[in-house]
């Protein structure tokens, strides 16, 4: 919805003014990681938190040539590299899991694999208004078409994974592999239930305000990254 968080924000307040439907496919929050962390949470069964980690690492960049999208190379049609692209389905989900305000600790970034002028991989860490740590890592540097990708909550009691396709609690009792399948891709669930709300006359799941957000997180970042 944009390149900065100037932008977006434009688009939220306009959104706001004309009350506007806008909805954002942040896809990530309807899958088997975010439900079940949203029940644990709600159950209590992690406790305290302490930490998120999310990991996106996605194939490389010649994906956008093929696609006929050599423009999301150019950082000034761009705004940047993996970390505008695929940074806010994993700092969303901080923000959506803990349910808090956070800010950017700390940032660093590399275009040495591809070397294009955009980063192909980045590393971000955050802190939620009470204290819990996250850290984000985005790329495009897997070898094939296909993710090394990774996500994890982890509280006091309990620890909820995500990877390889297999949802895993871990307790004091020990591991419990926990249902992870989803017949529908998350991208059509999310356009689904943006037009169905929509219909419904009712507001977004994932709004334009949720996106702006993200997007002023991913400007702290690319600033505390130099």
């Amino acid at each position: 919805m944009g390149i900065s968080a100037a932008e977006v924000e434009a688009v939220a307040a306009k959104a706001a003014r004309l009350n506007a439907f806008v909805a954002v496919p942040l896809a990530q929050r309807y899958g088997p990681f975010a439900t079940r962390a949203r029940e644990l949470l709600a159950a209590g069964r992690l406790g305290p938190l302490s930490h998120i980690y999310v990991r996106i690492n996605r194939p490389g960049p010649a994906r956008y040539q093929d696609w006929g999208c050599a423009w999301m190379l150019d950082p000034a049609q761009a705004g940047g590299g993996c970390l505008r692209n695929l940074g806010p389905h994993g700092l969303d989900m901080f923000l959506h899991l803990t349910g808090e305000g956070a800010q950017v600790t700390g940032a660093q970034l590399s275009r040495r694999t591809h070397e294009h002028p955009v980063e192909d991989y980045a590393s971000v860490m955050l802190r939620s208004a009470s204290g819990i740590l996250g850290t984000v890592e985005v790329g495009n540097g897997f070898p094939r078409d296909g993710t090394d990708g990774e996500w994890k909550i982890a509280g006091r009691d309990a620890i909820l994974t995500m990877k390889d396709g297999i949802l895993k609690l871990a307790t004091a009792n020990g591991d419990e592999i926990l249902p992870s399948a989803t017949v529908t891709s998350l991208y059509f669930t999310a356009v689904r239930d943006a037009l169905e709300r929509w219909q419904r006359g009712e507001a977004p799941t994932v709004s334009v305000h949720d996106c702006a957000r993200v997007v002023r997180l991913i400007d702290q970042a690319y600033e505390r990254a130099g």
